[in-house]
C-alpha cells in the first residue's frame, strides 16, 4: 500500500489540522473548514487560527448531509472574496482553477487529487495513440478532465449537477483548453448506454461519492451500486492499452476494497496495479488522510509504464 501526497502545489498548503477541523491556504486566502478525520489535537492555538483565517465554515449543530457534506454557513472576514483563482503546474500542464465558497463547505477542488492529476497526465502521454479517449465519471469541477485534456486526450466529462458542469467549462476556458465533451447525466446510466453502443475508452476515471442523485432523481448509494458500475466500466475499457483510477472518499472503504474491485472487474488489465491512500501533510508533519485509491496501467504488449508516483 502506498501513501501519496502531491508535491507540485504552490497555491495550496495545509497549515494545521486537529479537533475535527483543518486550516488551509488556497492562493493567498486561509480557510477554516470541518474535517471529520482530524481526530487529533491542533498544533496552533485558537488565537493563531483566528488571526490567520479569512473565511470560516461553521456547520449547523446536529445537521450533517450525506457523503460528509456538512451543512452550515461561511463567515467571511474583511476582504475575503466569494470567488477567486489559483493555478496548478506539472510538467507542461498548466491549470487555472476558479474557487468559490459553496453551501456544503467545498470550494471547487480536492487538493490531494493533484496526485491523481499527475498520474492521469503521465498515463495519457504514455499511450501510443495520438488522441486517446478518456472518460471521467462523477467528474465534479474537472481537475482530472483538464489533466487528461492537457496531455492530449479526447475527454468525456460526466456529472449529474448542471452547475458543476458550468463550473468545469469555466475552468477549461481559463486553462486555455478546449473540446472537452460535457455530459449532464447519471454516471451509471451513461456507461450502460456506452456499453450497448460498444464504445471503448483508453482511460476511465472513477470518483464516486458515498451518496448522490442523478439529474432525474436517480439514487446513487456506493455500497449498492459500485459493483454494477465497475462491471460495466470493465467492459468499455480497452484491453490492449489503458489506464483506470478508482478513488473513494467513503470512510467505510479501505484501499484494499478499491484494489479488490479493480482486480475483480478489470481482470484483463492488471499488468500494473497500485493502491493506497492520498493524504495532505500539515505544517507540523501530521498526515491528514483524505481518500483511498487503486490505479492500473496496461501498456501495449504488456510493457511497463515509467513510474511517476512518489511514495511517502
Amino acid at each position: 500500500m502506498k501513501l501519496l501526497s502531491p508535491h507540485n502545489w504552490t497555491d495550496y498548503q495545509l497549515i494545521d489540522s486537529g479537533d475535527y477541523e483543518k486550516l488551509e491556504r488556497f492562493g493567498k486566502y486561509m480557510l477554516r473548514r470541518p474535517e471529520p478525520q482530524a481526530v487529533w489535537r491542533k498544533t496552533l492555538s485558537e488565537r493563531e487560527w483566528e488571526e490567520k483565517t479569512n473565511a470560516w465554515f461553521k456547520k449547523e449543530k446536529g445537521k450533517t448531509a450525506l457523503e460528509g457534506n456538512e451543512r452550515g454557513e461561511w463567515i467571511l472576514y474583511p476582504k475575503m472574496p466569494k470567488q477567486w483563482f489559483i493555478s496548478y503546474t506539472y510538467k507542461t500542464m498548466k491549470l487555472r482553477l476558479r474557487l468559490g465558497l459553496t453551501a456544503f463547505k467545498h470550494v471547487g477542488i480536492f487538493p490531494e487529487q493533484a496526485e491523481n492529476w499527475n498520474y492521469i497526465y503521465d498515463s495519457v502521454r504514455n499511450l501510443s495513440m495520438k488522441q486517446p479517449k478518456v472518460l471521467n465519471l462523477f467528474a465534479y469541477t474537472g481537475g482530472a478532465s483538464l489533466a487528461a485534456g492537457a496531455a492530449g486526450a479526447d475527454v468525456t466529462h460526466v456529472d449529474s449537477v448542471k452547475q458543476v458542469l458550468n463550473w468545469s467549462k469555466e475552468n477549461m476556458e481559463i486553462s486555455g483548453l478546449k473540446d472537452i465533451r460535457w455530459v449532464w447525466e447519471d454516471a451509471l446510466k451513461f456507461v450502460k448506454r456506452e456499453m450497448k453502443r460498444e464504445k471503448h475508452y483508453q482511460g476511465i476515471i472513477l470518483d464516486p461519492p458515498a451518496y448522490g442523485r442523478g439529474p432525474e432523481g436517480e439514487k446513487w448509494i456506493l455500497e449498492d451500486n459500485i459493483a454494477e458500475l465497475m462491471d460495466t466500466c470493465g467492459k468499455i475499457l480497452e484491453e490492449q492499452e489503458a489506464f483506470c483510477i478508482l478513488n473513494l472518499y467513503s470512510m467505510g472503504f479501505s484501499s484494499l476494497i478499491a484494489e479488490n474491485l479493480i482486480k475483480d472487474y478489470f481482470p484483463n488489465h492488471s499488468s500494473q496495479i497500485e493502491s493506497g491512500e492520498l493524504f495532505l501533510p500539515d505544517n507540523s508533519g501530521k498526515k491528514l488522510p483524505l481518500s483511498v485509491f487503486c490505479r492500473l496501467r496496461k501498456e501495449k504488449n504488456n510493457a511497463s509504464f515509467s513510474k511517476t508516483s512518489i511514495g511517502i
